[in-house]
């Protein structure tokens, strides 16, 4: 869970006595969103429901599933295993806190504990979660157009992609790449290009509304939109949108043999991945339709 700016952080405190957990939420409601789990499967059924919390105050003593089994499991969890983990517990002695800091704990805290430093320690590793989630956000975003980059395109494609071989469900992709863009670039200067290419992805991505559906640059002027739970016909529908929504900008080309105003061609392909197939296979099947829209006449689709 990424905390949007101006939302409390979120801590779930896990923890089989009612008046430790009563203690630390009292204490920490007044600046974060606190939920609170009794056992370490409660607190996975949590996560579930709500979603990744930002921060885990995890007791280690515990009937059923311990914390230091509840911390091994989310660490082993690519999905959770970002998420810091402070333990907090009676058990004291070295040995135990080695271990719980060998499991991927960012603290450690004995009971009983004096609650102003507990606060303090809450509050410092909160800050380091908050500027992780924010570097990491930068790094999925294109620093030109402000939209998903490549990097977060394949993430989400192999996700996917793995999802749909699950669920049996269609996958569709479009790739898209602005029209005669190098011939804009050469007579009205780079600044343009980039006003163009920003102006491009703005629209693409808003034109795209389904909360699962991605739009990304994937490089110099080529981008794509990634579809789950999609057919052709439905594909084919969200194709010529993007493509009129792009024509209808009026952005003058006067060197594109192509059109008046600045277009782009798209190919799109559609599957129900089998577990055998590979991602890159529906990509080169949009390439391919990329490639004949272009040879088409461009300011087309293709599938």
């Amino acid at each position: 869970m990424k905390t949007a700016p101006g939302d409390k952080p979120t801590i779930l405190i896990v923890d089989d006595v009612p008046s430790n957990i009563q203690v630390l939420a009292e204490a920490l409601r007044a600046e974060y969103r606190v939920m609170v789990a009794g056992s370490g499967k409660m607190a996975f059924e949590i996560i579930a429901r709500k979603g990744l919390p930002d921060l885990i105050l995890l007791d280690v003593m515990m009937p059923g599933m311990d914390g230091y089994a509840v911390c091994r499991r989310l660490k082993e969890n690519p999905l959770t295993q970002g998420v810091p983990v402070i333990f907090v517990t009676a058990k004291t002695d070295p040995e135990d806190e080695e271990q719980g800091l060998r499991l991927g704990a960012v603290d450690y805290i004995g009971k009983p504990f004096h609650l102003p430093i507990v606060l303090v320690r809450v509050r410092n590793h909160i800050n380091l979660k908050l500027k992780s989630d924010l570097l990491e956000t930068y790094a999925w975003l294109d620093a030109l157009t402000n939209i998903p980059n490549r990097r977060r395109f394949d993430e989400s494609f192999v996700i996917e992609w793995k999802r749909a071989q699950r669920t049996g469900l269609p996958l569709s992709l479009i790739v898209l790449d602005i029209d005669y863009f190098k011939p804009f670039n050469d007579h009205h200067g780079h600044g343009a290009g980039d006003i163009c290419l920003c102006h491009v992805a703005t629209t693409l991505a808003a034109s795209v509304t389904r909360s699962g559906d991605l739009v990304a640059r994937y490089g110099g002027e080529e981008f794509v939109a990634l579809l789950p739970n999609t057919g052709e016909a439905g594909a084919l529908q969200i194709a010529e949108r993007l493509r009129g929504q792009i024509e209808a900008l009026r952005m003058p080309h006067g060197y594109s043999p192509a059109s008046a105003w600045v277009t782009v061609s798209a190919g799109l392909a559609s599957t129900v991945p089998q577990a055998d197939e590979s991602p890159d296979r529906l990509f080169e099947k949009a390439d391919q339709q990329l490639y004949g829209a272009k040879q088409a006449g461009r300011n087309r689709v293709c599938r």
